[in-house]
C-alpha cells in the first residue's frame, strides 16, 4: 500500500498531560508524527494541536477513533481531504561569507521572507510559508550553506466557504 500525509487538527483541554497521553497513542501503535504544534486557542481552556502523520489508509480511520475515545479530546478534523490553509515558519541560519551576501539578501526579497538576526559570518532569515516555499528556499540555501534550522511544523485551519 501507499502511504499518504494526513493533517489532523485536534481540539483539546487545556490541561497537563494532555499533549503527553496523545503522543503515547502514536507511538504505543507504532505510528510516527512527522510534525507537531501545540498552542492555546482563543478560549484559554482549549488548545489546538495540529498534528502531520503518515501511514497506510486504514490507518487512519483507526488513529480517529483513538483520538476520540481519549477524554481531554473535544474534536478531531482530518483537514487532508478538506480545503484548509497551511503554513510552517522556520528560522534558518545560512552563512554569510562576503561574497554571498547580496545574493542571500536577494534571495530573501525574492521569497518575501525577513533577516532577523545579522552577525558577521551569517545571517537569521525568518521563512513563512506552505511546503513548497519551505523546500524551495532550503533547496536554493543549501549550497550557499546552512548552519541552523529551527522549523515550527505545519499549522493548519479550514478555510471558510465562499
Amino acid at each position: 500500500m501507499i502511504e499518504e500525509k494526513h493533517i489532523y487538527s485536534i481540539l483539546v483541554d487545556n490541561e497537563p498531560g494532555v499533549l503527553s497521553r496523545i503522543s503515547g497513542l502514536f507511538s504505543g501503535r507504532g505510528f510516527n508524527i512527522e510534525s507537531l504544534c501545540v498552542a492555546e486557542t482563543i478560549d484559554p481552556l482549549v488548545s489546538r494541536i495540529t498534528l502531520v502523520t503518515k501511514g497506510e489508509p486504514p490507518i487512519f480511520e483507526q488513529i480517529e477513533k483513538q483520538l476520540n475515545k481519549l477524554i481531554n479530546v473535544i474534536k478531531v478534523h482530518d483537514l487532508t481531504e478538506k480545503k484548509y490553509v497551511q503554513r510552517e515558519m522556520a528560522l534558518i541560519k545560512v552563512v554569510a561569507k562576503p561574497e554571498h551576501r547580496a545574493e542571500i539578501l536577494r534571495i530573501v526579497d525574492i521569497f518575501r521572507c525577513k533577516v532577523v538576526d545579522v552577525g558577521l559570518e551569517h545571517y537569521t532569515i525568518e521563512v513563512t510559508g506552505d511546503e513548497g516555499k519551505m523546500k524551495a528556499i532550503l533547496n536554493i540555501l543549501k549550497p550557499i550553506g546552512i548552519k541552523e534550522i529551527a522549523r515550527t511544523g505545519i499549522i493548519a485551519l479550514f478555510r471558510e466557504p465562499k
